[in-house]
């Protein structure tokens, strides 16, 4: 399971992120379900890593960043 230190998280991502209604929701749920996954907030936004590269950044009022084509972004859809 994923933890995440969510003090310095924007308050709109923890909704969309942690609101069962929200857009990235079925993305925190494949957080918690898949090992090669790891997640830090950085400047109150999500960055998301599979195997230590960076595959995607959530903010919570600007569209998600693609970093590098990965099932998880395929959630954003």
């Amino acid at each position: 399971m994923t933890t995440i230190d969510t003090t310095n998280m924007c308050s709109h991502l923890q909704r969309k992120l942690f609101d069962k209604e929200g857009e990235y929701h079925q993305v925190w749920l494949e957080l918690q379900d898949d090992p090669e996954l790891t997640a830090v907030v950085r400047s109150r936004q999500l960055h998301i890593y599979r195997n230590d590269k960076k595959v995607l950044v959530l903010a919570g009022k600007s569209a998600p960043k693609i970093i590098r084509e990965d099932p998880v972004c395929e959630m954003l859809n």
